[in-house]
């Protein structure tokens, strides 16, 4: 009988419709920090692993010996790599595809290059329209790499202290 009238004197003083407005006054007036996006971007990390990029030597020559670590290692086969052996001696790859629909962008495959060939970029904001579109081949991960190396051999040296 007694919580029946607590129950009900709590209803009609509307207790919890008060604390609600009390909160809602109090956002009122604190400050906010909305990004206004592709005018103003928010700091990212270094470590941050967005779309990958295959790297150069500074004489141009692809970094990519073939050995084939990062297609080992990822964990949801989303590596594709076909190679052969040059006249030198060396091996290069011939195809290197990453499916993006697969890829969980663990960074393994960055961790298991030997070379660094293999690099996850700051790039978050891509987008493709078909399923063709999700596939990097060499030349699209090639030109991804030469298009922003000076931003990674930045957010590689930023990381290097973690190392």
């Amino acid at each position: 009988m007694i919580n029946n009238i607590k129950k009900l004197a709590k209803n009609l003083s509307l207790s919890e419709l008060r604390s609600g407005m009390k909160i809602t006054a109090k956002e009122l007036v604190n400050t906010k920090i909305t990004v206004q996006y592709p005018e103003e971007k928010t700091p990212i990390s270094p470590r941050f692993r967005g779309l990958h990029a295959l790297r150069r030597y500074p004489n141009g020559e692809e970094r990519c010996i073939a050995c084939k670590l990062c297609e080992a290692v990822c964990p949801a086969n989303a590596i594709t790599i076909e190679s052969e052996a040059r006249d030198d001696g060396t091996r290069r790859t011939t195809q290197y595809d990453i499916d993006l629909f697969k890829c969980i962008f663990c960074g393994f495959c960055e961790e298991a290059c030997p070379v660094d060939a293999i690099v996850e970029t700051h790039i978050f904001d891509y987008a493709f329209e078909s399923r063709d579109g999700s596939i990097m081949t060499k030349d699209r991960l090639l030109k991804v790499g030469d298009d922003n190396e000076k931003a990674i051999s930045k957010a590689k040296s930023e990381d290097a202290k973690y190392r």
